[in-house]
């Protein structure tokens, strides 16, 4: 029998989607799932066997089928606007084995927010980390038009200039590892609020939600900055804006309240909605 490539792929990929861990589970699958793959594919041939279904995909070229996959999300961009990809690490869970001395799996992720989609994946050297991974996987990813968020790790100058470069925006987390960065921008925010905060340069934008017991009040706060103002060694490329989000929890059972204030730098220009809806993205990719 002759099979569409289409269907095979149709049938694997929904397979394994759905917790196939091999070859025969995707035939099994293709015979129970059948009505619905005929759905989206003719399947003139039926479901094929599951050493044809292996066959075909081994002789697969990984790299063409993940350009073909960029391709497509790519046109999902264009035609559904601007996507916040969230970008992160994570360890493998049971990845790590003491029989062989086989250390866990750690990888760097890239996930669309808007599509709730992984975009791409890379694994960590075990003698590097996700500083050095972080700039591989973004050049395997279009990200024109795009919001790039990253944690600390990730703020770095080399990245936010790859980011930049290929035509993307950043957000940028600031931990102590940017202490001196983190200490000039506190700096200039101090100054621009004893001078007085104007709608051209400073915008704000509060949400409060309710749920598990809590409410929860978040306020972000932009203001964009002069860079010829910062020490040469910060002057990013691409900095346009500091963003300063605030958030406040009382807890309904204890009555008890809390309070944390985060960081980042930003090349985005002045809309503080925009920026807390990146930032709260960004926590998809950590959960």
């Amino acid at each position: 029998k002759k099979h569409n490539l289409l269907d095979i792929l149709l049938l694997a990929i929904s397979a394994v989607i759905s917790g196939a861990e091999g070859w025969e589970d995707i035939e099994d699958f293709g015979h129970l799932k059948l009505d619905w793959l005929k759905k989206y594919r003719p399947f003139k041939s039926g479901i094929p066997k599951h050493d044809t279904i292996a066959r075909v995909i081994c002789r697969l070229k990984a790299d063409e089928i993940e350009e073909a996959f960029q391709s497509w999300i790519s046109s999902l961009v264009e035609v559904t606007g601007c996507d916040v990809i969230a970008i992160d690490g994570k360890t493998a869970r049971r990845s790590f084995t003491t029989k062989d001395r086989k250390n866990a799996l750690h990888t760097v992720s890239a996930w669309s927010c808007q599509h709730q989609l992984v975009l791409g994946q890379t694994a960590v050297n075990e003698k590097s980390n996700e500083i050095t991974a972080i700039p591989e996987l973004l050049a395997m990813l279009e990200i024109e038009n795009s919001i790039i968020t990253l944690d600390a790790m990730g703020c770095q100058k080399t990245i936010a200039q790859q980011i930049i470069k290929q035509k993307g925006d950043y957000i940028l987390a600031l931990k102590g590892n940017h202490s001196g960065m983190q200490a000039e921008l506190e700096a200039w925010w101090h100054k621009s609020q004893r001078e007085g905060l104007a709608e051209t340069h400073y915008a704000e934008h509060i949400e409060i939600s309710s749920g598990h017991g809590r409410i929860e009040t978040r306020t972000c706060h932009q203001l964009l900055i002069d860079k010829s103002w910062l020490a040469k060694p910060y002057q990013w490329r691409g900095l346009k804006s500091i963003i300063k989000v605030n958030a406040q929890v009382h807890d309904k059972s204890t009555g008890k309240d809390t309070e944390e204030t985060r960081w980042y730098i930003s090349s985005l220009d002045l809309n503080a909605e925009q920026a807390l809806h990146a930032v709260r993205s960004h926590w998809q990719v950590e959960s």
